[in-house]
């Protein structure tokens, strides 16, 4: 069985992994919407997590907004992504029993690197993750 994999186009990576930078001592969070499939746009949401440093939690009111804002976009939700100002970039217990949209993808972006950022993508269902192969596009 070949590994799924998704496209994701270079200027939303480079946004994603600038806002991992912004904010390197807790974890940053947010959605991505698509259109047909193809992701196009980056809502970051603010993380509202007891311990942001280690877990996150979307803000319920901006969580809403920026899926009403999908809706109107004509989007659906593709991706939930965050950072791991600490850890490497593979779910954590609490993000694999956190889980609430299993169809979505998970990218999440370490900053434990020495130098280069790193994003993975993941299936989290059942209790277990799938990491999922990402290809940049142009």
């Amino acid at each position: 069985m070949s590994t799924p994999h998704y496209h994701i186009p270079r200027l939303l990576t480079i946004q994603l992994l600038h806002l991992a930078q912004l904010s390197p001592e807790q974890e940053v969070c947010g959605l991505i919407g698509a259109e047909n499939g193809n992701p196009r746009h980056c809502y970051p949401i603010s993380n509202v997590a007891e311990h942001a440093h280690r877990q996150f939690l979307l803000d319920p009111a901006e969580q809403l907004s920026a899926m009403k804002t999908m809706r109107e976009k004509g989007e659906e939700l593709f991706a939930i992504y965050h950072s791991h100002p600490t850890a490497p970039a593979i779910p954590s217990t609490d993000d694999i029993t956190m889980n609430a949209y299993p169809n979505a993808l998970y990218l999440i972006i370490s900053l434990n690197t020495k130098g280069i950022l790193e994003m993975r993508g993941f299936k989290l269902q059942a209790n277990q993750y799938t990491e999922v192969e990402l290809a940049l596009e142009n």
